[in-house]
């Protein structure tokens, strides 16, 4: 009878933990990322004598993830970026928009010595980037191809819930601009970003993955 009994409950036992495993798994699927912070425009990408502050804020990024594995999973983000001029350098503002579809790789099985709640995802894909001067030069508008690619550690804060830290480099695809003056206030280059942000399960646990 005792024997019977541990058989039961060792089935009974495996049941529930692929249950779990399996509600895990679907309720990790979608997630949604805000964050805020810096930005760094490389010089390169400004028509000298303007030069960019190198390092401007607000830097805001809006994502929904999806997971089609625990490690294997795509994004669909938006970026918006304002940097200005630097001191003593003629005056300028301008706004840099992105939209980028990226792939995303969850590498935390990979990082076992961090501690249990953190994860480390990264991430990579194509996207559009459009730029709009304010200002006296806002007729000075261009847009371009980008390729993104970053790197997000994030730590638990509860089952649904993780803040994150977000380093990402945007390798602009921007043509020469011809003539130079449409290149007043503009920008044609590369771009670095870091951010803190909050990624939401919206399908319950955020660890699930």
């Amino acid at each position: 009878m005792l024997s019977t009994i541990k058989h039961y409950c060792i089935i009974l036992m495996t049941v529930l933990a692929v249950s779990t495993a399996s509600a895990q798994l679907e309720t990790s699927k979608w997630k949604a990322l805000v964050s805020l912070g810096i930005n760094s425009p490389s010089q390169g990408g400004v028509v000298a004598p303007f030069e960019a502050s190198t390092i401007n804020f607000p830097t805001i990024n809006l994502g929904l993830q999806r997971m089609f594995t625990p490690q294997l999973g795509a994004k669909l983000d938006f970026g918006y970026n304002r940097f200005a001029n630097a001191d003593d350098t003629p005056e300028f503002k301008t706004n840099y928009t992105r939209i980028n579809l990226q792939f995303v790789y969850d590498g935390t099985r990979f990082f076992s010595f961090l501690p249990i709640d953190t994860g480390v995802v990264f991430h990579a894909g194509p996207g559009y980037s459009m730029i709009k001067p304010l200002g006296d030069y806002g007729n000075n508008k261009t847009s371009f191809l980008n390729g993104m690619a970053g790197l997000e550690f994030h730590y638990g804060l509860s089952r649904s819930v993780s803040a994150f830290f977000d380093a990402s480099y945007i390798y602009g695809f921007g043509k020469d601009f011809d003539p130079i003056r449409e290149g007043f206030g503009s920008f044609n280059g590369n771009m670095l970003t870091v951010t803190v942000g909050v990624s939401v399960s919206l399908s319950g646990c955020y660890t699930c993955n």
